[in-house]
């Protein structure tokens, strides 16, 4: 009879273990999923703005004639970073790139204020403005991204999630950080 109590709570025992087993894998699976959801959200921002940029290049040649360089460096940048969403480049890799294009936007925008006429051009405008707010979007699918990637590097690093994790191969995601350290510098306002 202790036999078989003792057998009883053993296989009590086992079970619960492998019920917790398969709770921790499954979280650790969840929260993977989630950040490849995540990084896809920012893929398909990034794709609306590398569509975008285009057609605010050509709207803008007509009345920036004298600005090729500053237009050529926004294609080649845009390019870059389409290319490497084409190729599923890494967070760190794209990151980089994507920074650069938003350099390469930023001088454009500080350029374009120069042009009064193309300030004016209904059509650039309305582009600039579905730009803007592609960046908003693009800002809020990386911000969500990095909360996923810190779940699922909560859980890979913490215990008992780590053992879990070391037993199925289950690794620490990147974050997506800015590359450039300029990007860092609070921008200096001036009203003179």
């Amino acid at each position: 009879m202790t036999g078989t109590i003792i057998l009883i709570a053993a296989g009590a025992v086992l079970l619960i273990f492998v019920w917790w087993m398969i709770a921790i894998f499954n979280g650790l699976v969840r929260l993977r999923n989630a950040v490849k959801n995540a990084w896809a959200q920012i893929d398909v921002q990034l794709k609306r703005r590398h569509d975008l940029i285009p057609n605010l290049v050509e709207t803008a040649k007509g009345y920036m004639k004298h600005e090729r360089e500053t237009l050529e460096s926004v294609i080649k940048a845009r390019n870059q970073a389409a290319e490497a969403s084409k190729n599923s480049a890494g967070a760190s890799a794209q990151g980089a790139l994507e920074s650069g294009l938003s350099g390469a936007l930023r001088n454009f925008m500080v350029v374009v204020e120069r042009y009064p006429d193309l300030k004016a051009d209904t059509l650039f405008s309305n582009l600039q403005e579905e730009l803007a707010s592609t960046e908003n979007r693009i800002s809020f699918a990386r911000q969500a991204y990095n909360d996923a990637v810190m779940m699922m590097n909560n859980k890979v690093e913490m215990f008992p999630g780590n053992i879990v994790a070391g037993m199925f191969n289950f690794s620490k995601e990147s974050f997506f950080e800015i590359e450039v350290e300029a990007e860092r510098a609070v921008p200096e306002v001036s009203f003179s």
